[in-house]
């Protein structure tokens, strides 16, 4: 199992994310057995992303403090060959966003790309309405538009929601599962991007270990949901079941 070799792997994950999920981030990372670091300040994140594993760039609570640090860490883990996994939060519900996220994909080349299907409409430049960082709603050809984007940028495309989809630009798979309350707990979608951090580095398959990871993700959503009854306890169980399966594997 994904998390399994995660945990024996132990990488080293920098993050550059947004405030409102790095505790849950941090804390997701290291119930799996990876070791998570935040820095996002301007005259360490070269330093610190040349000892990384990989890097994280999540742009939930943009500025341009952050927005400076992402480029520069990008840039040197390019240079260095460290993957970079792009979180593009909410990426159509500004104009600063979308002009940012085109920047970073100007700037930056990366591994994955991990998103839902309003961020993906705005990369693809399909008209969308985002609602604020939800998904928002309009039309899209989900499957055309995550390959193409897959193969202009040479790049692993992940759509989530209700159900999980994939693609390097050639293969593509649908996960199904999971639990409805993982859209009710702040940060689910972004732990799960770091936690793609650590998979794409764990083998020599990244796709195949990504799509690992999809499926035991929607098992975790589906384990804490039957095991809890409150929102509180949900996320609680997350972490839990995050532990357990990259300790102890399925039941």
């Amino acid at each position: 199992m994904i998390l399994q070799t995660i945990r024996k792997k132990s990488p080293l994950i920098h993050c550059i994310t947004n405030y409102v999920v790095a505790n849950f981030q941090a804390n997701g990372l290291l119930a799996i057995g990876a070791s998570p670091v935040m820095a996002d300040g301007n005259d360490e994140v070269e330093e610190m992303v040349a000892i990384a594993s990989s890097l994280l760039i999540n742009i939930g609570t943009l500025n341009d403090k952050t927005k400076k640090s992402m480029i520069l860490a990008g840039k040197k883990a390019n240079a260095l060959g460290i993957p970079v996994v792009l979180d593009p939060v909410g990426a159509g519900a500004t104009t600063y966003r979308k002009q940012t996220v085109k920047q970073l994909l100007e700037d930056i080349e990366f591994a994955v790309i991990r998103c839902n299907i309003g961020e993906l409409a705005a990369i693809a430049n399909v008209k969308w309405q985002q609602k604020g960082v939800d998904s928002g709603t309009g039309s899209i050809s989900l499957e055309d538009e995550a390959k193409r984007i897959a193969q202009l940028y040479h790049c692993i495309v992940i759509v989530t929601g209700e159900k999980d989809f994939i693609t390097d630009g050639n293969h593509q798979q649908w996960i199904t599962g999971g639990n409805p309350h993982m859209t009710e707990v702040t940060g689910t979608g972004c732990l799960l991007s770091a936690i793609c951090c650590a998979a794409f580095v764990s083998d020599n398959q990244p796709y195949y270990q990504l799509v690992d990871v999809l499926r035991c993700y929607k098992k975790i959503a589906e384990q804490a949901g039957s095991t809890t009854q409150y929102i509180g306890d949900f996320q609680i169980a997350i972490l839990n079941e995050l532990y357990r399966l990259s300790k102890d594997g399925e039941r």
